[in-house]
């Protein structure tokens, strides 16, 4: 999986393909037109998974094996739907471009779950996308959404936390804020921390992480 920010800078980049079609299989003519009129409901869905961070009764396979095939197939389904399918893609393509430069051969790469290079990969991945506050703002106010996992004021907190965390590009400081924001990760977000700021002075990881946004897609 990959972190929030870093999820938005893959949709930013979906979407600029889907806008020249210049890749295998683009979806059909009304599919495209609906998620380009629908975007900031797709970036929506794109951060919903990892959702289990805050609510610690949901198991994993509730938010990440809802779809099956996960593919770019996105008839169907609502814009939310297809952000949903989309970061499941996301995180199924990243372990494979990771594993394809053999980044977790490197010191610190596994610990914590990974979640350190997740971190930082969204310190890399922040500039790429130029529209921070008024997704931020969108984050704050969401639409009335309905998710049957998940209750109304979970997704709200959610979007909160990741609205905040959005305002500006994430530095250790900003990142340990949100790690005490979620239940599983308060409790080391120091530690965690920690290793971020190991893996940021290793050239070989920063240079494998800022490649998976060019390849994601």
């Amino acid at each position: 999986m990959a972190s929030q920010i870093t999820h938005i800078i893959y949709c930013q980049k979906y979407f600029d393909r889907v806008k020249s079609s210049d890749f295998e299989n683009p979806p059909d003519h009304a599919t495209r037109k609906y998620l380009l009129d629908h975007k900031d409901e797709f970036m929506l869905g794109s951060i919903f998974p990892d959702i289990r961070r805050i609510d610690i009764k949901l198991k994993r396979r509730q938010t990440h094996l809802f779809f099956d095939p996960v593919d770019l197939n996105f008839e169907k389904l609502s814009a939310f739907e297809a952000g949903w399918k989309f970061h499941l893609y996301c995180d199924m393509r990243r372990e494979e471009i990771l594993e394809k430069y053999d980044f977790y051969s490197l010191k610190y790469a596994t610990d914590f779950w990974c979640l350190p290079g997740k971190f930082l990969e969204d310190e890399l991945v922040y500039d790429q996308y130029a529209n921070w506050e008024k997704l931020a703002n969108y984050f704050n106010n969401i639409p009335p959404l309905t998710v049957d996992l998940v209750p109304r004021e979970t997704l709200s907190l959610w979007y909160a936390i990741n609205a905040k965390y959005f305002e500006r590009k994430p530095d250790s400081k900003a990142m340990s804020i949100i790690l005490s924001k979620l239940p599983s990760l308060a409790g080391i977000a120091n530690e965690i921390i920690k290793i971020v700021d190991k893996l940021r002075k290793d050239k070989k990881a920063v240079e494998i992480l800022s490649k998976v946004k060019d390849e994601i897609i």
